[in-house]
């Protein structure tokens, strides 16, 4: 192969793999939004699956049923506002463990990363809190322990990560450990974090440079 040949195959290479790569983060535009079907096929298995407190269930499926059923095929961001229990919440169906809240939390999201991850799901931002909120003080709006940010490529890959089998047994170690709000949005502005944002540019900067300099031959 001539040497002049290798840069645009490796450039079409890439391209064939940043394509691959953003159809696995956006899968909407080649999938579509959920079909009805879908929709009573994935509540169906979390109904025989989910394992907490039969009103908390009923009306979890109410919802997710709604917000499926709704589905735009968009990517979106899911904020789970957390406030830990004092000691372990206990009932029926929920499996023995003899930690703190924290650490079935910590538990659950260590399990959970990896069926999330093969779904292109993934945390843009976790934290524990530090401080109470600065601006409402009433109980029920403060005293939150953790925040999480989770990126979605589409409600169907939350709706499959909910429904497989492999979550049911680890779902109940999230729901033992704390108050939980899980708050779905779609983004009006996404900023990467700028120390990596500057430092990329600067890293492609730097090769771009070299590159230039190698082409033209200037020294």
């Amino acid at each position: 192969m001539k040497k002049t040949a290798v840069m645009p195959m490796f450039a079409f290479v890439l391209l064939l793999v940043f394509g691959a790569f953003w159809t696995w983060q956006t899968p909407g535009w080649l999938r579509g939004s959920l079909t009805p079907q879908e929709v009573d096929y994935h509540i169906g298995m979390l109904e025989q699956n989910l394992v907490m407190p039969a009103p908390e269930k009923n009306e979890l499926l109410a919802k997710l049923r709604a917000w499926a059923l709704a589905d735009d095929g968009r990517p979106f961001f899911m904020l789970n506002l957390m406030r830990y229990y004092p000691q372990l919440r206990r009932f029926d169906g929920a499996p023995a463990f003899s930690g703190t809240p924290l650490e079935s939390n910590e538990y659950y999201e260590t399990a959970v990363a990896p069926l999330a991850l093969s779904r292109g799901a993934y945390p843009v931002y976790a934290g524990m809190t530090h401080g109470q909120n600065l601006v409402e003080h009433a109980p029920g709006l403060d005293h939150w322990s953790r925040v999480i940010l989770m990126r979605y490529p589409s409600r169907r890959a939350a709706l499959e990560l909910f429904a497989d089998p492999d979550y049911a047994p680890i779902e109940p170690f999230k729901m033992m450990a704390m108050q939980l709000l899980l708050l779905p949005n779609h983004a009006d502005l996404v900023i990467p974090e700028l120390r990596w944002l500057v430092g990329g540019a600067l890293l492609f900067l730097f090769m771009a440079t070299g590159w230039w300099r190698a082409a033209t031959g200037w020294k």
